[in-house]
């Protein structure tokens, strides 16, 4: 979280003996509030003068533990906590098979379907008349407002975001403000295996609501295909949160991992 640095006095200012310590005074009631920033290193700027309306503070809102939500259709990523869930977050990830990564030819994102189609196969809110971009939006969302006439598209919402801890006052004038992230990267997974399935299944995992987490939009494009390795959400909260649902869409999909994004995902949750 950035906060607005106090003002430094001119070097060369002469004080008087009274506006010394009044100064001091101010200094003294600064200091805590310097310090007292979010977790993690991400420099997130003023929040007022966001497109999104992004406002500093944690929350994780409605959000559940992935423990719970197996599926993906409950909201959120709330943290993982105590020493019982963090055993059993480990316990998941150890399960996930690891290999190399291989090379990235023949990658398109058309290859997984045209975006947020609703009728991919055997997944979740599929066919329900609404496209999946709206569908996490509506899960994800609070105070969501829907365009008039529709009970679909979404056009304005309160979003706790897990990746950076803001809360972001979203509308769909800005919409590149909030992305959804795929969990495991469609690239990330070609170079994974998801070149040899057949186009159903790359939809399936595109699609996906247990992949797929609205998110803050310049963080989504930060991660890009990384894998835990090499990126992680800035709230350190939420990142043993982040390693389980890796690994729960991994296992769904029979995709491994690398070994150095396994090992950061067991060391995440205490492993």
């Amino acid at each position: 979280m950035t906060r607005r640095a106090p003002t430094r006095h001119d070097p060369g200012h002469r004080f008087e003996p009274g506006k010394r310590l009044l100064a001091a005074a101010a200094l003294a009631l600064a200091v805590p509030l310097a310090v007292s920033g979010c977790e993690g290193n991400l420099s997130i700027g003023d929040p007022s003068a966001s497109p999104g309306g992004a406002t500093s503070g944690q929350s994780d809102g409605d959000a559940t533990s992935p423990l719970d939500n197996p599926d993906g259709t409950k909201p959120g990523l709330a943290a993982i906590t105590s020493g019982g869930d963090r055993d059993e977050a480990r316990t998941l990830i150890a399960k996930v098979a690891t290999k190399g990564r291989g090379p990235k030819t023949g990658y398109d994102r058309d290859k997984f379907g045209y975006a947020w189609k609703d009728n991919a196969p055997d997944v979740p809110f599929a066919r329900n008349g609404c496209d999946t971009r709206n569908d996490l939006l509506k899960r994800d969302g609070e105070d969501v407002r829907y365009r008039s006439g529709s009970n679909c598209v979404v056009v304005s919402l309160t979003l706790h975001d897990p990746y950076s801890g803001k809360t972001i006052e979203w509308k769909k004038a800005h919409a590149t403000a909030v992305q959804i992230d795929h969990v495991i990267p469609l690239s990330y997974s070609w170079q994974m295996g998801s070149s040899r399935w057949t186009k159903g299944k790359r939809e399936s995992l595109a699609n996906d609501p247990l992949n797929l987490i609205p998110v803050d939009g310049p963080l989504n494009g930060a991660k890009s295909d990384s894998g835990p390795a090499s990126w992680l959400p800035p709230n350190k909260r939420i990142r043993c949160s982040y390693s389980v649902r890796f690994a729960q869409v991994a296992l769904k999909y029979d995709l491994p991992v690398t070994s150095a994004d396994k090992k950061i995902m067991l060391d995440l949750c205490g492993g």
